[in-house]
């Protein structure tokens, strides 16, 4: 399987530059690719080829046999409901697709689902990324290239930008999650509320399970522990798994069902496909607002 690696250009993902994208890519699946394109988004020229890496790896364009960027059902749900990237449950999501699948962004498929440890020092993250790729990989890449994608994993999580921006044009839009804080090179996977990420993202992810791997139950064990799920990409632990389950099973709409007797634990997920629960959702959620 192929491996992404630095695909970034050591750029991490900016607040505007999704909805930037899916505003010139409705006109033109090419735009990316042009020579006026660093001009007329705003951005210099190596971001337009980091944006091409992040349209791909958050899932709201689908690349086809031309290598052109077709604005993805995602993309369009999103685009849609929330550009501006204002609620949690898009940002958790957005973090959901970095790290679902080891291509593009191998480093983040590892650091979320593979590594055990809670709190490391960079260099140690890189030394043990490296071990990794060095057990699971045929063709590492350079140490150097390991080191920037490390140090865009954190920053794109850590990196609030500048706070009298008044456009935010610097702030990652993951950096409202808290999932990980660095302290003097210290990089620790903070426990989180079910809150912190949004019930909607939640039962997105559980839907996008469901369908991946053609189950239609989990348990809490399993939701806590497996890869993909809310343990280990969303680090939620057992207590906050239950109260969101809890929550979930009153959804107006499209609740799942949580049997506790016998200690069984087991969930029963509702059958429906995950982007039309989330369009469903936002406009649930929008019509609350109003």
């Amino acid at each position: 399987m192929k491996m992404g690696y630095g695909q970034h250009q050591s750029f991490y993902l900016r607040i505007n530059w999704l909805r930037k994208a899916i505003l010139e890519l409705r006109d033109d699946n090419r735009f990316l690719y042009r020579d006026d394109a660093a001009e007329q988004i705003g951005l210099g020229k190596n971001m337009v080829q980091s944006l091409r890496h992040w349209v791909v790896a958050t899932g709201i364009v689908d690349m086809n046999n031309r290598a052109e960027h077709d604005i993805s059902r995602f993309g369009d749900v999103m685009s849609e409901n929330d550009p501006y990237i204002e609620l949690i449950d898009t940002a958790s999501i957005i973090h959901y697709h970095l790290v679902d699948d080891r291509e593009p962004c191998t480093a983040w498929y590892w650091y979320f689902n593979m590594y055990e440890k809670k709190s490391s020092l960079k260099d140690e993250v890189i030394n043990d990324f490296v071990y990794w790729l060095e057990k699971n990989e045929p063709r590492k890449p350079s140490v150097n290239s390991i080191k920037r994608d490390i140090d865009c994993l954190i920053r794109l999580y850590c990196d609030k930008g500048k706070n009298d921006d008044p456009e935010d044009v610097i702030q990652s839009p993951l950096s409202v999650l808290g999932l990980l804080q660095e302290e003097k090179s210290l990089i620790t996977k903070r426990k989180m509320k079910y809150t912190d990420i949004g019930l909607a993202a939640l039962m997105y992810t559980l839907l996008c399970y469901k369908d991946r791997f053609e189950v239609s139950q989990l348990s809490v064990e399993e939701i806590q522990k497996k890869d993909f799920l809310w343990g280990k990409v969303f680090h939620l632990p057992r207590n906050e798994v239950i109260k969101a389950l809890d929550a979930l099973t009153y959804h107006p709409y499209h609740p799942i069902k949580f049997d506790r007797t016998n200690r069984l634990d087991t969930i029963l997920l509702p059958t429906v496909e995950p982007l039309v629960f989330l369009d469903d959702e936002y406009k649930r959620l929008r019509r609350e607002r109003t």
